[in-house]
């Protein structure tokens, strides 16, 4: 095993070299409505990929609207008086290209890829959204609608029904803005009026809320004339003060025990509080939680799946599974999650992945190991950011949450200078039984019948 992550480490490392000469091309501007607009040059292809955050997600919600951010972001898609539903897909599919969007617990991001030739009816379809939105009752029933539907088949019909990401952050926050579940809840979702959705679209949705960032065939500044162009205008909002999301680190273990109406097998979650991106044990911590649960070869599916044999499967890691290091702006947790075999106790696995830890904690990690981890982290950014979209929507979201989009050109290099003195440091401080929270999850009686 060590001469084979000896070996990957180098061929990862000569790969990183030849891609990471050059840092990536960022031009920022600001718009005098606070705007910004980040732009990376790249010809290689024809083709654009584009993102526009907005600080708004699931932290900042309204409370007693649980999911209403994710609502609004289903009805960022229903058309504008000017642009009637339909038009985006129209516009971009039409042309060959792909669209989306996505709600996190710090933003809301909306992105396209495309012909560089669509560039401008994009921006054009963007600021008419920015500036209003077709509020009808039958678009937000129809959206609600959607949002039930996306809650019943990923969360109350689906096996382990995301319970390691909404039941254990309930578990182990204390803030509401943290604990709650963004995905949304019935009651909330049936609570949104047409004037809660009006009031939501001209508090966050506004020009100096957001960053739009766009990465491809463009010329920088061309790319900044026409967004004065288009989104030039757009008037900016008087921004609420951001909820103060701060927690300390547990000081007690946190369990709960769950039943599954639908899984065959049983599942553990455990969360560890982990601090914000401002903390200079961030990163050490997400190479960490690589290094614990980063594939195969990772120290927890070595140990509880190749050695012990007690778990069919082991994943997670610092965001899981919401993000990766450079998409938070506050606390998160370092989720593991993993299916175990009946008949046994999920305490046992939770007690041996709190061996492997505290193994690290006393006595540290190998170099050699360490070195090969940081280098895949690295070699897998870099291949995600070589998509215009990818890194597009990257460069928005850490402009928005970090105030600096350069933090991409960083990034490796955070990565590769954390040390074995760092990572023992940060298991010993926050891989803890007393920051601990953790779900078993157990078959259903009815589903256990059913077992041969």
């Amino acid at each position: 095993m060590k001469r084979f992550l000896t070996s990957m480490a180098i061929i990862l490392l000569l790969g990183i070299q030849a891609v990471s000469a050059t840092p990536l091309p960022i031009t920022t501007f600001k718009l005098d409505n606070g705007l910004t607009l980040v732009v990376s040059e790249d010809h290689s292809s024809p083709t654009i990929g584009l993102s526009i955050a907005y600080h708004v997600g699931f932290r900042l919600e309204p409370k007693g609207r649980t999911g209403f951010a994710h609502l609004f972001e289903h009805m960022m898609f229903e058309g504008t008086p000017e642009a009637p539903k339909g038009s985006f897909v129209k516009i971009i599919q039409g042309g060959g290209g792909s669209l989306n969007g996505s709600t996190r617990y710090d933003y809301t991001n909306y992105i396209s890829t495309a012909p560089v030739s669509t560039l401008e009816p994009i921006l054009w379809l963007e600021a008419d959204r920015m500036r209003h939105l077709d509020f009808s009752k039958e678009n937000l029933d129809n959206q609600r609608d959607v949002v039930k539907e996306e809650i019943r088949v990923n969360v109350k019909n689906k096996p382990y029904g995301l319970f390691f990401w909404t039941d254990l952050a309930a578990l182990a926050f204390n803030k509401w803005a943290n604990a709650h579940d963004g995905y949304g809840s019935f009651v909330d979702l049936d609570k949104a009026t047409i004037e809660d959705v009006k009031r939501f679209h001209q508090t966050f949705y506004a020009p100096n809320n957001a960053v739009l960032a766009i990465a491809g065939d463009v010329d920088p500044e061309q790319v900044h004339q026409a967004v004065k162009k288009y989104f030039g205008d757009l008037p900016p909002a008087k921004l609420p003060p951001h909820a103060d999301v701060a927690e300390p680190l547990n000081t007690q273990e946190r369990f709960r025990e769950e039943q599954d109406e639908h899984a065959s097998v049983p599942a553990i979650a455990i969360g560890w509080k982990m601090p914000g991106p401002d903390s200079p044990d961030y990163y050490p911590l997400a190479v960490l939680g690589e290094l614990l649960m980063g594939g195969d070869a990772s120290l927890l599916y070595q140990k509880l799946i190749k050695e012990k044999q007690t778990m069919l499967s082991i994943s997670g890691g610092l965001g899981w599974p919401l993000g990766d290091p450079l998409t938070f702006g506050g606390p998160s947790l370092m989720v593991a999650f993993g299916l175990y075999k009946p008949n046994h106790e999920a305490v046992q696995d939770v007690n041996s992945i709190q061996q492997v830890i505290n193994a690290i904690a006393s006595k540290g990690v190998d170099a050699k190991r360490l070195k090969a981890v940081q280098t895949k982290m690295v070699a897998d950014y870099y291949k995600s950011i070589a998509r215009n979209l990818q890194r597009a929507d990257y460069l928005a979201i850490t402009q928005l949450l970090h105030g600096d989009a350069d933090l991409l050109n960083r990034y490796p290099a955070l990565i590769e200078k954390v040390s074995p003195a760092d990572i023992q440091r940060v298991a010993a401080k926050y891989l803890t039984v007393n920051n601990r929270s953790w779900i078993d999850r157990k078959i259903a009686p009815h589903q256990q019948e059913k077992q041969p």
